[in-house]
């Protein structure tokens, strides 16, 4: 089986993104991409593959998610992760932690070393201590557009990174990571960390990854409705994921997913401006994109 793997840096595109930024979006997806599928090739594990490509987008700060991420509405950052291995149904998530450096690790440890799924707050990263994974200051996730927006009230929901992919060997897994949205209260949580909201993964179907505004994707539960609907109703991939993000505009938010299937099948829809997204499917062609392929934006897409 061909190693299928796709990657997000978020949905919601500002208008009036310059070549340049977009040049500098696309070669961080790309980077991430080729980190995840490079795990593959080398006959690596699905769950290594998501990890890898998240920790390359948590440190290019370019995204909102580990350094570059969102300020909340006190000024500091609080981040949120979570993982997911679809052969075992084994989940781990982190949320509202300010110092770690990867959260994307922190939730990985959270599944393998705990019994637990979610750790919030200070219990997760003294808990990610215990078990060796790497802290930051609070400088090193800092950037100047951030702060800014936040200062100019740009109350923006949107972004994350996560990624999904499908191994060698049949197994599928997914991986969602984020500094929530600007200017959000301290203390809340979206749906990056909630497993079958904004990340679900389980080998009899899909693996998911969403971003948007999290208070829709938990109130309609995002991901494992893709999964629910093609288990119980049959649809294939590209219908279940379209109609789960319907049930998001109905609530009249935005937001988007990439998911794969069992069978390598790769879908990346959103209702926003844009999304920027990557993948490589079972064909081994290559797509780093922003806006939707019908809409020509010659200096993004």
């Amino acid at each position: 089986m061909n190693p299928v793997i796709a990657v997000h840096g978020g949905a919601g595109v500002a208008r009036g993104i310059t070549p340049q930024g977009a040049k500098r979006y696309k070669a961080g997806l790309e980077r991430a991409l080729v980190a995840g599928h490079d795990v593959l090739r080398s006959g690596g594990s699905s769950l290594d593959a998501v990890a890898a490509a998240v920790v390359r987008l948590e440190d290019a700060a370019l995204f909102n998610a580990g350094r570059g991420a969102a300020y909340n509405a006190d000024e500091r950052h609080e981040l949120d992760a979570s993982i997911m291995d679809g052969a075992t149904l084994r989940a781990g998530a982190v949320a509202a932690v300010s110092r770690i450096r990867n959260p994307v690790l922190a939730a990985r440890a959270v599944m393998e070393h705990s019994p637990h799924v979610l750790l919030a707050g200070r219990g997760a990263e003294r808990f990610a201590r215990q078990h060796g994974l790497a802290f930051a200051s609070k400088s090193y996730f800092h950037t100047a557009p951030r702060l800014a927006a936040l200062r100019k009230g740009l109350m923006r929901h949107h972004g994350t990174v996560g990624a999904v992919a499908l191994d060698a060997h049949g197994n599928l897994a997914a991986a969602t990571s984020t500094g929530g949205y600007t200017g959000k209260l301290a203390g809340r949580v979206g749906d990056s960390p909630i497993i079958g909201a904004g990340t679900y993964a389980d080998n009899a179907t899909c693996a998911v990854s969403g971003t948007g505004l999290g208070e829709a994707f938990i109130r309609v539960v995002l991901a494992h409705e893709v999964a629910a609907r093609m288990r119980l109703r049959g649809e294939p991939l590209a219908r279940a994921a379209a109609a789960a993000l319907a049930q998001i505009a109905r609530l009249g938010a935005d937001g988007g997913l990439i998911a794969v299937d069992r069978r390598g099948n790769i879908a990346m829809p959103f209702n926003s401006e844009g999304m920027f997204r990557a993948c490589i499917g079972r064909d081994g062609a290559r797509v780093v994109a922003i806006y939707p392929a019908t809409q020509r934006r010659s200096h993004a897409d």
